[in-house]
């Protein structure tokens, strides 16, 4: 009996044990964070500001919203450069809060390097923006009107596996970023 009750004892201090171990490691887990907004902002530097700001509005289609400069030393201080002022233009695609903003920096004093943009392995970091269309056909049209021709072979629709009826369309920026634009597409 004696040996009987110290197991059922010995199996409750166990029991209690894990289930105040479980709690310590639930209790460590980070906690979820807390996001302002579930858009990303995208920073591009540029060569040529007024040619970037033509080609994100008129052919693509962004809107031009008011800009902002940050101070030399606020932005050598974080980071952000070392000592040149940011004048940041603000093109935004779509409106209200969780519209996409595609903020465009130019470093006149002391230009950014080109990096071998040939492909989008070629070089490491953000490779190419994503815009999603209503329909490529249209947004062909309004290429064409500003002499911007899509790269490659493009456009395609995707291929098996992917949504049916739905094209990609690449090309280049003034500068050479890759731009896809995706959506419903008529070969």
């Amino acid at each position: 009996m004696a040996r009987g009750a110290l197991c059922s004892l010995f199996g409750a201090m166990l029991l209690s044990g894990i289930s105040i171990a479980v709690a310590a490691l639930q209790e460590e887990k980070s906690p979820e964070i807390a996001f302002s907004s579930e858009t990303i902002d995208v920073g591009l530097c540029v060569s040529n500001m007024q040619a970037s700001i033509d080609f994100y509005t008129k052919a693509i289609g962004f809107q031009e919203l008011p800009g902002f400069s940050v101070p030399a030393d606020y932005a050598q201080e974080v980071g952000l450069s070392d000592g040149q002022v940011l004048d940041v233009k603000v093109l935004t695609l779509g409106t209200g809060p969780t519209a996409t903003r595609l903020k465009l920096i130019q470093f006149p004093k002391v230009p950014g390097a080109r990096v071998d943009q040939s492909f989008i392995q070629s070089t490491y970091g953000i490779r190419y923006l994503t815009i999603h269309v209503k329909d490529v056909n249209a947004s062909l049209e309004k290429l064409k009107q500003h002499k911007i021709k899509p790269i490659a072979s493009s456009p395609k629709l995707l291929p098996a596996g992917f949504p049916e009826g739905v094209g990609l369309c690449n090309l280049r920026d003034p500068d050479g970023n890759l731009v896809e634009l995706v959506g419903p597409y008529r070969p």
